[in-house]
Protein backbone atom coordinates (compact mmCIF):
# COMPACT_ATOMS: atom_id res chain seq x y z
CA UNK A 1 0.00 0.00 0.00
CA UNK A 2 2.71 2.64 0.77
CA UNK A 3 6.45 2.70 0.53
CA UNK A 4 7.49 2.33 3.57
CA UNK A 5 10.10 4.10 3.50
CA UNK A 6 8.62 6.99 2.59
CA UNK A 7 5.92 6.54 5.82
CA UNK A 8 6.78 6.86 9.39
CA UNK A 9 4.50 5.73 12.49
CA UNK A 10 4.02 7.99 15.49
CA UNK A 11 1.43 8.34 18.30
CA UNK A 12 0.74 11.35 20.25
CA UNK A 13 0.42 11.84 24.48
CA UNK A 14 -3.00 11.74 24.29
CA UNK A 15 -3.86 8.87 25.42
CA UNK A 16 -1.74 8.90 28.29
CA UNK A 17 -2.03 12.96 29.00
CA UNK A 18 -3.46 15.76 27.57
CA UNK A 19 -2.40 19.35 26.45
CA UNK A 20 -6.14 20.89 26.54
CA UNK A 21 -6.95 19.56 29.86
CA UNK A 22 -3.62 19.03 31.26
CA UNK A 23 -5.33 17.07 34.55
CA UNK A 24 -5.96 14.28 32.44
CA UNK A 25 -3.13 11.73 33.12
CA UNK A 26 -1.23 14.28 34.99
CA UNK A 27 0.04 12.02 37.31
CA UNK A 28 1.78 9.68 34.61
CA UNK A 29 5.50 10.66 33.90
CA UNK A 30 7.17 11.69 30.66
CA UNK A 31 9.28 8.54 30.89
CA UNK A 32 6.28 6.59 31.49
CA UNK A 33 5.04 7.85 28.40
CA UNK A 34 7.57 7.50 25.53
CA UNK A 35 8.74 4.10 26.85
CA UNK A 36 5.21 2.93 26.42
CA UNK A 37 5.34 4.34 23.23
CA UNK A 38 8.28 2.39 22.07
CA UNK A 39 7.27 -0.54 23.42
CA UNK A 40 3.89 -0.41 21.50
CA UNK A 41 5.92 -0.26 18.29
CA UNK A 42 5.49 3.91 17.34
CA UNK A 43 8.95 5.73 15.59
CA UNK A 44 7.76 9.16 16.89
CA UNK A 45 5.65 10.98 18.61
CA UNK A 46 4.21 14.52 18.84
CA UNK A 47 5.44 16.69 22.06
CA UNK A 48 3.06 16.75 25.12
CA UNK A 49 2.79 19.40 28.00
CA UNK A 50 5.25 17.16 30.43
CA UNK A 51 7.81 16.86 27.97
CA UNK A 52 11.44 17.70 28.83
CA UNK A 53 11.48 21.69 27.27
CA UNK A 54 15.32 21.80 26.01
CA UNK A 55 15.54 20.01 23.00
CA UNK A 56 18.77 17.87 23.53
CA UNK A 57 17.42 16.72 26.95
CA UNK A 58 13.79 15.70 24.58
CA UNK A 59 16.41 14.51 22.05
CA UNK A 60 18.30 12.28 24.29
CA UNK A 61 15.30 10.67 25.77
CA UNK A 62 13.78 9.92 22.70
CA UNK A 63 16.53 8.71 21.43
CA UNK A 64 17.19 6.24 23.92
CA UNK A 65 14.40 5.02 23.11
CA UNK A 66 14.11 4.86 19.02
CA UNK A 67 12.03 7.74 18.60
CA UNK A 68 11.76 11.22 17.00
CA UNK A 69 9.50 14.28 17.30
CA UNK A 70 6.42 13.83 14.71
CA UNK A 71 5.33 17.44 15.26
CA UNK A 72 5.38 20.09 17.78
CA UNK A 73 2.12 22.55 18.01
CA UNK A 74 1.38 25.98 16.84
CA UNK A 75 -1.44 28.09 17.55
CA UNK A 76 -2.77 31.13 15.68
CA UNK A 77 -5.40 33.35 16.40
CA UNK A 78 -4.90 35.85 13.06
CA UNK A 79 -9.06 36.56 13.69
CA UNK A 80 -8.34 37.85 16.63
CA UNK A 81 -7.41 41.98 16.40
CA UNK A 82 -3.70 42.35 17.51
CA UNK A 83 -2.76 38.52 18.12
CA UNK A 84 -1.32 38.62 14.18
CA UNK A 85 2.28 39.16 15.34
CA UNK A 86 1.96 36.94 18.64
CA UNK A 87 0.73 33.95 16.25
CA UNK A 88 3.92 34.67 13.89
CA UNK A 89 6.11 34.47 17.13
CA UNK A 90 5.12 31.23 18.63
CA UNK A 91 5.37 29.96 15.03
CA UNK A 92 9.03 30.71 14.64
CA UNK A 93 9.70 29.23 17.95
CA UNK A 94 8.10 25.90 16.84
CA UNK A 95 9.64 25.92 13.60
CA UNK A 96 13.32 26.24 15.10
CA UNK A 97 12.11 23.47 17.90
CA UNK A 98 10.73 20.83 15.19
CA UNK A 99 14.29 22.00 13.42
CA UNK A 100 16.50 21.26 15.43
CA UNK A 101 14.72 17.89 16.49
CA UNK A 102 15.33 16.62 12.75
CA UNK A 103 11.74 17.22 11.78
CA UNK A 104 9.56 19.38 9.18
CA UNK A 105 6.47 19.53 10.13
CA UNK A 106 4.20 22.02 12.31
CA UNK A 107 0.86 21.12 13.41
CA UNK A 108 -1.23 24.76 13.43
CA UNK A 109 -5.02 25.42 13.63
CA UNK A 110 -6.61 29.00 14.12
CA UNK A 111 -8.20 29.10 17.36
CA UNK A 112 -9.63 32.48 17.44
CA UNK A 113 -12.95 32.33 19.01
CA UNK A 114 -12.20 28.45 19.27
CA UNK A 115 -14.63 26.94 21.80
CA UNK A 116 -12.95 23.67 22.05
CA UNK A 117 -11.52 24.45 25.45
CA UNK A 118 -14.58 25.77 27.20
CA UNK A 119 -17.73 24.25 28.84
CA UNK A 120 -19.81 24.52 26.20
CA UNK A 121 -21.83 22.81 23.60
CA UNK A 122 -18.65 22.32 21.12
CA UNK A 123 -21.12 22.24 18.19
CA UNK A 124 -23.42 24.97 18.62
CA UNK A 125 -21.00 27.27 19.92
CA UNK A 126 -18.27 26.92 17.29
CA UNK A 127 -16.88 30.18 15.63
CA UNK A 128 -18.35 30.92 11.92
CA UNK A 129 -15.66 33.76 10.35
CA UNK A 130 -16.76 36.27 8.60
CA UNK A 131 -15.28 37.43 4.89
CA UNK A 132 -13.10 40.20 7.25
CA UNK A 133 -11.67 37.25 9.72
CA UNK A 134 -11.25 34.56 6.97
CA UNK A 135 -9.53 37.18 4.80
CA UNK A 136 -6.87 37.46 8.07
CA UNK A 137 -6.41 34.00 8.67
CA UNK A 138 -5.83 33.19 5.11
CA UNK A 139 -3.14 36.01 4.82
CA UNK A 140 -1.59 35.04 8.17
CA UNK A 141 -1.46 31.37 7.22
CA UNK A 142 0.18 32.42 3.98
CA UNK A 143 2.92 34.32 6.01
CA UNK A 144 3.37 31.40 8.10
CA UNK A 145 3.85 29.78 4.89
CA UNK A 146 6.36 31.35 3.79
CA UNK A 147 8.12 31.41 6.68
CA UNK A 148 8.33 27.47 6.74
CA UNK A 149 9.11 26.67 3.43
CA UNK A 150 12.32 29.93 3.31
CA UNK A 151 13.31 26.93 6.39
CA UNK A 152 12.47 23.90 4.60
CA UNK A 153 9.84 22.78 6.86
CA UNK A 154 6.07 22.17 6.42
CA UNK A 155 2.57 24.28 7.67
CA UNK A 156 0.22 21.57 8.08
CA UNK A 157 -3.33 22.81 9.32
CA UNK A 158 -5.02 21.27 11.31
CA UNK A 159 -8.82 21.34 11.11
CA UNK A 160 -10.86 21.29 14.33
CA UNK A 161 -13.56 20.63 16.67
CA UNK A 162 -14.98 23.69 17.50
CA UNK A 163 -13.04 26.39 15.34
CA UNK A 164 -13.69 28.57 12.45
CA UNK A 165 -12.34 25.54 10.39
CA UNK A 166 -14.16 22.21 11.36
CA UNK A 167 -16.60 21.14 8.46
CA UNK A 168 -15.41 19.57 4.74
CA UNK A 169 -16.89 22.90 3.38
CA UNK A 170 -14.64 25.27 5.37
CA UNK A 171 -11.72 22.67 4.34
CA UNK A 172 -12.40 22.91 0.97
CA UNK A 173 -12.27 27.19 1.25
CA UNK A 174 -9.46 26.92 3.43
CA UNK A 175 -7.46 24.65 0.85
CA UNK A 176 -9.29 26.68 -2.50
CA UNK A 177 -8.32 30.24 -0.92
CA UNK A 178 -4.19 28.81 -0.40
CA UNK A 179 -1.06 28.39 -1.70
CA UNK A 180 -0.60 24.73 -2.13
CA UNK A 181 3.05 25.04 -2.16
CA UNK A 182 3.12 26.98 1.41
CA UNK A 183 -0.40 25.61 3.28
CA UNK A 184 -0.63 21.86 3.59
CA UNK A 185 -3.10 19.62 5.46
CA UNK A 186 -3.26 18.07 8.37
CA UNK A 187 -5.92 15.48 8.42
CA UNK A 188 -7.69 14.72 11.28
CA UNK A 189 -9.90 11.73 11.19
CA UNK A 190 -11.66 11.86 14.46
CA UNK A 191 -12.50 15.43 14.19
CA UNK A 192 -14.01 15.22 10.61
CA UNK A 193 -15.69 12.39 11.14
CA UNK A 194 -17.56 14.16 14.10
CA UNK A 195 -17.82 16.55 12.68
CA UNK A 196 -20.07 14.98 10.13
CA UNK A 197 -17.56 14.28 6.80
CA UNK A 198 -16.23 11.66 5.64
CA UNK A 199 -12.45 11.17 6.08
CA UNK A 200 -11.93 8.83 3.22
CA UNK A 201 -13.50 11.16 0.78
CA UNK A 202 -11.62 13.99 1.72
CA UNK A 203 -8.58 11.77 1.28
CA UNK A 204 -9.33 11.05 -2.19
CA UNK A 205 -10.43 14.66 -3.13
CA UNK A 206 -7.38 16.11 -1.25
CA UNK A 207 -4.79 13.69 -0.72
CA UNK A 208 -1.99 15.49 -2.57
CA UNK A 209 -2.53 18.46 -0.11
CA UNK A 210 -2.17 16.32 2.78
CA UNK A 211 1.25 15.98 4.06
CA UNK A 212 0.32 15.10 8.07
CA UNK A 213 -2.27 12.89 9.50
CA UNK A 214 -4.10 12.22 12.81
CA UNK A 215 -5.52 8.66 12.74
CA UNK A 216 -8.50 8.77 15.55
CA UNK A 217 -11.63 6.74 15.71
CA UNK A 218 -14.83 7.44 17.09
CA UNK A 219 -17.09 5.43 19.13
CA UNK A 220 -20.45 6.05 17.15
CA UNK A 221 -22.72 5.67 20.27
CA UNK A 222 -20.88 8.05 22.50
CA UNK A 223 -20.66 10.89 19.92
CA UNK A 224 -24.58 10.22 19.46
CA UNK A 225 -25.02 11.03 22.45
CA UNK A 226 -22.84 13.95 23.45
CA UNK A 227 -24.53 15.49 19.75
CA UNK A 228 -28.24 14.69 21.62
CA UNK A 229 -27.26 16.73 25.05
CA UNK A 230 -24.72 19.51 23.52
CA UNK A 231 -21.10 17.68 25.48
CA UNK A 232 -18.52 20.12 25.24
CA UNK A 233 -15.05 18.86 23.81
CA UNK A 234 -13.93 18.05 27.45
CA UNK A 235 -17.18 16.20 28.41
CA UNK A 236 -16.62 14.31 24.90
CA UNK A 237 -13.46 13.36 25.92
CA UNK A 238 -14.51 11.74 29.12
CA UNK A 239 -17.54 9.82 27.76
CA UNK A 240 -15.14 8.58 25.47
CA UNK A 241 -15.73 9.62 22.32
CA UNK A 242 -12.68 9.19 20.85
CA UNK A 243 -10.68 6.03 20.47
CA UNK A 244 -7.64 3.94 18.48
CA UNK A 245 -7.82 2.90 15.16
CA UNK A 246 -8.93 -0.95 15.44
CA UNK A 247 -11.32 0.35 17.80
CA UNK A 248 -14.96 2.63 17.03
CA UNK A 249 -16.60 3.06 14.14
CA UNK A 250 -14.22 4.37 11.49
CA UNK A 251 -12.72 1.62 8.55
CA UNK A 252 -9.42 3.13 7.86
CA UNK A 253 -8.54 0.73 4.95
CA UNK A 254 -10.09 2.92 2.42
CA UNK A 255 -8.78 6.36 3.93
CA UNK A 256 -5.16 4.78 3.91
CA UNK A 257 -5.88 3.40 0.34
CA UNK A 258 -6.61 6.69 -0.41
CA UNK A 259 -3.89 8.51 0.71
CA UNK A 260 -1.37 5.76 -0.99
CA UNK A 261 -3.23 6.20 -4.02
CA UNK A 262 -1.95 10.15 -4.06
CA UNK A 263 1.13 9.20 -2.98
CA UNK A 264 1.42 10.14 0.34
CA UNK A 265 5.03 10.43 2.05
CA UNK A 266 5.18 11.48 5.65
CA UNK A 267 4.02 10.60 9.18
CA UNK A 268 0.76 8.49 10.28
CA UNK A 269 0.26 9.52 13.77
CA UNK A 270 -2.46 7.78 16.21
CA UNK A 271 -4.43 10.13 17.95
CA UNK A 272 -7.00 9.30 20.90
CA UNK A 273 -7.80 11.84 23.73
CA UNK A 274 -8.56 9.53 26.04
CA UNK A 275 -8.54 9.52 30.01
CA UNK A 276 -5.99 6.79 31.00
CA UNK A 277 -8.27 6.22 34.20
CA UNK A 278 -10.26 4.45 31.47
CA UNK A 279 -8.58 3.54 28.61
CA UNK A 280 -5.18 2.00 29.43
CA UNK A 281 -2.59 3.77 27.44
CA UNK A 282 -0.43 0.83 26.18
CA UNK A 283 -2.89 -1.42 25.62
CA UNK A 284 -4.83 1.13 23.17
CA UNK A 285 -1.31 1.81 21.44
CA UNK A 286 -0.75 -1.91 21.15
CA UNK A 287 -4.20 -2.19 19.69
CA UNK A 288 -3.78 0.13 17.30
CA UNK A 289 -0.01 -0.86 16.01
CA UNK A 290 -1.65 -4.55 15.28
CA UNK A 291 -4.76 -3.11 13.53
CA UNK A 292 -2.36 -0.71 10.88
CA UNK A 293 -0.15 -3.41 10.78
CA UNK A 294 -2.66 -5.95 9.47
CA UNK A 295 -5.26 -3.61 7.09
CA UNK A 296 -1.71 -1.61 5.94
CA UNK A 297 1.21 -3.76 6.36
CA UNK A 298 2.69 -0.73 8.15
Amino acid sequence: MFDRTQVKLGITPTGWTNDDFPLIGDRIPFEQVVSEMALAGFEGCSVGHNFPTDPDQLKAALALRGLQVSEPWASAYFTVNAMEEKSVDEFRRQSAFIKRMGGTDIGLAELGHSVHQRPIDVKANKPVYDDRQWRAMVDGLTRLGEIAAAEGMQLCYHHHMGTGVQSREEINRLLADTDPALVHLLLDTGHLYWAGDDPAALARDHGRRIKHVHLKSVRQSVMEECDARGASFYDAIEAGIWTVPGDGEIDFAPILQALADNGFAGWLVVEAEQDPAHAHPLTYAKRARAYLAEIARL
